[in-house]
């Protein structure tokens, strides 16, 4: 076994395919490459993490991987066909186990394994039966990073320009932003494990305690639960650290009197969480802490009850900065008659609250979706409204994630602790 987590259903990684294969073009091949090892320093690197593509389809986790998907291959043999890095005794003892060939078709359903070094004969052999290639090209707002999909697609250019290039990512953004019965157990259990983490941590917090004291607390907690360790770079910010959005220093001490802010999910089989709580450093809001913290939470509560089907982003956002805007005036943040003139294009709620309320969610924190999309049943967002007061040192943001149905949002953090009551309860056993 190569990774922390249980085994997949191999079903999810065959539903998905064959998804994908019913938005290809006829007589179209689509081919999906590993994510590169990145380089740290001399001879180490960072730890590997799949392409979230690749892994959607097939859910190998290993590096140097490539998957061919070709329905109307003349030779069923080859419609589904999958590269694997081939070991020796060298890199058994060096980087230990790599799958075998029965390994990589037990995880993904796909009989037909190949060594990596039988890649280009392969392909060139599949590609004379076909007259468009679906590259990968990251469509993403980093897709200017080099990859090794990046690298392929500008080789077959040059190489096969007779032939008709199309885009998969497109396709696989319609198909990863509705989640599979399969999926959503996974999203859940990286939701139970970042509840253990925070149930653990406010029972660590107190004054004087370092903020990477916390994360530490925090990392520990996910990996002894066999998680891939964190969906992102954590924030604990306290105090007046908490009115920067993505503060990830984790180095000042936590003061009595201060709130702490922290934005932390577990990554589980490559699937995410996302949780943000803010509590009291000493186990006690003060009166205007929990009046502010209050009032995010009302916002989270009525915003949460807007992510129903049919819904579209923008207008979310629009009607939560409505709802925002109503909390900031009771804290006299804000005055009626000056949101009354306000640009509607560049709302006052924004000095405090800056950033958007709800983002996809899945095999990446911030998954692929469209925006203009309507929302739909088997989408999964976060909803995290925040209040950022930079003159009076305080920043709260609350967050849990959601899962749209046709019955309404279902909160797939609804067991973590978020009223004030609870909080400093448990605070203080």
């Amino acid at each position: 076994m190569t990774v922390k987590y249980d085994k997949i259903n191999t079903n999810l990684f065959i539903l998905n395919r064959d998804k994908l294969c019913k938005e290809l073009k006829n007589n179209s091949l689509a081919i999906f490459h590993s994510n590169d090892e990145m380089s740290r320093n001399g001879d180490c690197f960072f730890p590997f993490r799949q392409n979230s593509d690749l892994f959607y389809l097939s859910g190998v986790d290993q590096e140097h991987t490539i998957l061919i998907v070709f329905p109307d291959c003349p030779d069923p043999a080859y419609r589904e066909v999958l590269f694997v890095r081939k070991t020796n005794e060298h890199i058994k003892i060096w980087e230990g186990h790599k799958y075998t060939k029965k390994e990589t078709t037990e995880i993904s359903g796909i009989k037909s394994v190949f060594w990596i070094e039988n890649f280009d004969s392969i392909f060139k052999m599949l590609v004379n039966w076909t007259g468009n290639i679906y590259v990968n090209e990251n469509d993403r707002a980093n897709s200017d990073v080099d990859s090794r999909d990046l690298r392929f697609t500008k080789k077959i250019k040059e190489q096969f320009a007779a032939h008709n290039l199309e885009r998969a990512g497109p396709i696989l953004t319609k198909l990863r932003a509705l989640k599979s019965e399969i999926e959503i157990d996974l999203i859940k259990h990286a939701c139970s494990i970042t509840e253990k983490t925070f149930r653990r941590v406010l029972g660590f917090i107190k004054p004087n305690v370092w903020e990477y004291e916390i994360e530490a607390e925090i990392t520990h907690e996910f990996i002894r639960n066999r998680a891939n360790g964190h969906a992102y770079t954590p924030i604990v910010a306290s105090g007046s650290n908490a009115c920067c959005l993505h503060y990830i220093n984790n180095n000042t001490q936590c003061k009595k009197g201060e709130l702490i802010l922290m934005d932390f999910g577990a990554e589980y089989a490559n699937y995410a969480s996302d949780l943000t709580r803010t509590v009291p450093v000493s186990g006690s809001f003060s009166p205007r802490q929990k009046e502010v913290y209050q009032a995010v939470l009302r916002v989270m509560k009525a915003a949460t009850q807007l992510l129903v089907v049919g819904n579209v982003l923008d207008s979310y956002h629009k009607k939560v900065g409505v709802l925002m805007e109503k909390e900031l005036i009771k804290l006299g943040l804000l005055k009626a008659t000056d949101v009354k003139k306000q640009d509607p294009l560049q709302p006052l709620y924004k000095r405090y609250f800056m950033h958007g309320t709800s983002h996809f969610m899945g095999l990446d924190v911030h998954d692929v979706g469209n925006r203009r999309e309507t929302f739909k049943s088997g989408m999964v967002f976060t909803c995290e409204p925040g209040i950022y007061i930079k003159e009076e040192n305080l920043g709260i943001r609350i967050e849990n994630d959601y899962l749209i149905t046709e019955n309404g949002p279902i909160d797939l953090m609804a067991n973590i602790p978020i009223e004030v009551d609870e909080i400093e309860a448990l605070m203080n056993v």
